[in-house]
């Protein structure tokens, strides 16, 4: 726990944690509002972009070396299975809850849901996974959670609630807190458990927690239903950046994934190919 304070006090003394910290605002905000002004659809889907995870696994690059977050990002890959695990988890204590009072059927949902990323996390600890190995679990599980949620209903935010400042600022804290956690205790954990943290719904879960409580179940259902799809671009940011970081380094490895993650993520909006079955 000293070693992760100290780590953090180092992260704040260089300036990348206010990095951290202003980049998650842009992102949990900017999904949040693309829910809605656009549709929840879309947010579900873009949801899946490489942004809470990119930043981790970039800072643990800046921090421990290339070829520590490469490895890491292996980890993320196969992580994403947690990751929906949590979507998934989710929806079904939201669904149970439907119609019970806000509080307690966000608060339930939300423990209901880390419980099914941490449970799959743990299971995954253990194994020692390779490149190839993670792209297949990531590929599975995209797959199978696809199908399990694909028979949901697509429903749109019709009346919108005006977001003010303090809106902005709880959208905001959980994600911007969890990303700090996930690079500052990079250090103690090892390559395996940094790269499945940096799987963890940074975005995911502020965003889907605000509509929740902003709007009905059925809006976060929408979200969760395009979850699936929208992770592939995380899966060809993470394989990219575990294939790349060590060879041409954190800048040019991460825009290179970035630049796969978008062309499949702007295929798949427009309804092209990779389209998953």
């Amino acid at each position: 726990m000293t070693a992760a304070l100290f780590s953090l006090a180092l992260d704040l003394a260089q300036g990348m944690a206010l990095v951290k910290i202003l980049v998650a605002v842009l992102m949990v905000v900017g999904l949040s509002l693309l829910a809605e002004h656009v549709s929840p659809r879309i947010a579900g889907v873009v949801s899946g972009y490489p942004l809470g995870a990119a930043i981790s696994l970039f800072f643990i690059g800046y921090d421990l070396g290339p070829e520590f977050a490469a490895r890491s990002a292996v980890y993320t890959a196969a992580g994403l299975a947690a990751t929906q695990a949590f979507a998934a988890a989710y929806f079904l204590a939201s669904w149970r809850m439907n119609g019970r009072p806000r509080l307690p059927a966000v608060l339930i949902s939300t423990v209901v849901g880390l419980a099914g990323f941490f449970a799959v996390a743990l299971a995954m600890h253990p194994l020692r996974v390779g490149l190839l190995a993670a792209g297949l679990l990531a590929l599975g599980s995209i797959l199978f959670f696809d199908r399990l949620l694909r028979n949901l209903t697509d429903a749109g935010i019709q009346n919108r609630v005006r977001t003010g400042p303090g809106i902005i600022i709880t959208r905001a804290l959980a994600a911007a807190v969890f990303i700090i956690l996930v690079t500052s205790t990079a250090r103690l954990v090892g390559p395996g458990w940094a790269g499945l943290f940096s799987a963890f719904p940074i975005t995911m879960l502020p965003l889907i927690v605000i509509v929740h409580w902003t709007y009905r179940t059925e809006h976060v259902h929408t979200i969760i239903k395009n979850v699936p799809r929208g992770i592939g671009a995380l899966a060809v940011y993470t394989l990219t950046v575990s294939l790349l970081y060590p060879r041409i380094g954190i800048y040019w490895g991460t825009l290179a994934a970035y630049a796969g993650a978008t062309i499949y993520l702007v295929l798949l909006v427009q309804g092209g190919k990779p389209r998953v079955p």
